[in-house]
């Protein structure tokens, strides 16, 4: 069966010699004919931070040539990789695995990546390994639009709030169903070790100098209010990010490649697939500390103690 070609309306062809076909209104572009590999020129990697920091999120179909060992190696184009501070990684590799059959494979909630340490990361670039016949969609949310959209009073009670993110946090909310396996690998494996950052609600993105919103599901509360408080706050601000209009929703293929702007960004895996086999790996690109729109930056509240100088570059080059 022939695929339509896009309209050309939706071709962006704005940035060097890409062809970008815009996927939603708000955020998300699929670049057309394009072969990703460490074997880039520095140009068009300049050219793909252009364009994602314009669309947020980048899909390219048909890379099935790149393999673990590419997939890095074209990631480390865009900045020092970095391991998942406390899931281990496949063998040799500091690759992020979400893997369905195992206990912490669906990433089923509302997040920005790794929130839980000061200097998160950048950039995610994230390979569909296995994907189902059906379901198992990914949808983004563009945080910066949805802070553009709050009216003015919601933008000044924003811009005065800090929140404190957490790995401990609270992994049942908003689930519909929980497998024992999936709460065992949170308690056991995801907070193996306990990391707190306090970062602005609302951060200037580094690069286009736009306002965007920074929660998700690692929100532990809203620092200096109470418990309930927070809550309330925190799903006022939370449900504007994810609001329909800011979204765009990608059905995975065999080796798609979708690349993110976390600094701009949250997303959500839908589990709506069931026992189907379904495998992505991640490439993460380390970032810096966000910064308040009065220059403050992200600290630190809680970190593991390192017990020797192995340890203390291992958690360097893990969670900076």
């Amino acid at each position: 069966m022939s695929t339509a070609a896009p309209h050309p309306d939706a071709i962006d062809t704005s940035i060097a010699d890409l062809r970008i076909r815009r996927v939603a209104g708000s955020l998300g572009g699929e670049v057309l004919d394009y072969r990703l590999g460490a074997d880039l020129p520095a140009q068009a990697i300049a050219d793909l931070n252009t364009a994602l920091v314009q669309h947020k999120v980048l899909f390219f179909r048909g890379q099935d040539h790149l393999d673990d060992a590419a997939h890095q190696a074209f990631g480390a184009l865009f900045g020092r990789t970095v391991a998942h501070p406390t899931v281990p990684a496949p063998d040799g590799t500091k690759l992020f695995e979400l893997d369905a059959s195992k206990g912490g494979g669906r990433a089923d909630s509302w997040h920005t990546d790794v929130t839980f340490v000061d200097a998160f990361p950048k950039i995610s670039i994230l390979r569909g390994v296995t994907i189902p016949a059906f379901g198992g969609d990914t949808v983004w949310a563009n945080t910066a639009a949805a802070y553009e959209r709050l009216p003015a009073h919601l933008k000044a009670l924003a811009d005065s709030l800090w929140a404190v993110h957490s790995n401990d946090y609270d992994y049942g909310a908003d689930r519909v169903q929980l497998e024992d396996k999936r709460l065992e690998h949170h308690a056991k494996v995801f907070v193996s070790a306990l990391f707190e950052a306090e970062h602005p609600v609302v951060h200037v993105h580094p690069v286009s100098g736009e306002r965007a919103l920074l929660l998700g599901h690692f929100v532990k509360k809203i620092a200096g209010l109470s418990s309930n408080e927070s809550a309330r706050i925190f799903e006022l601000l939370q449900n504007r990010v994810v609001r329909l209009e800011n979204t765009v929703r990608w059905s995975w293929r065999q080796n798609d490649v979708v690349i993110w702007d976390n600094r701009a960004t949250q997303h959500f895996a839908i589990n709506d697939y069931g026992n189907q086999p379904r495998v992505v790996r991640r490439v993460t690109v380390h970032g810096d500390s966000a910064v308040s729109i009065d220059g403050q930056r992200s600290r630190t509240r809680i970190r593991p103690e390192a017990t020797n100088d192995a340890h203390i570059d291992t958690l360097i080059a893990t969670t900076a």
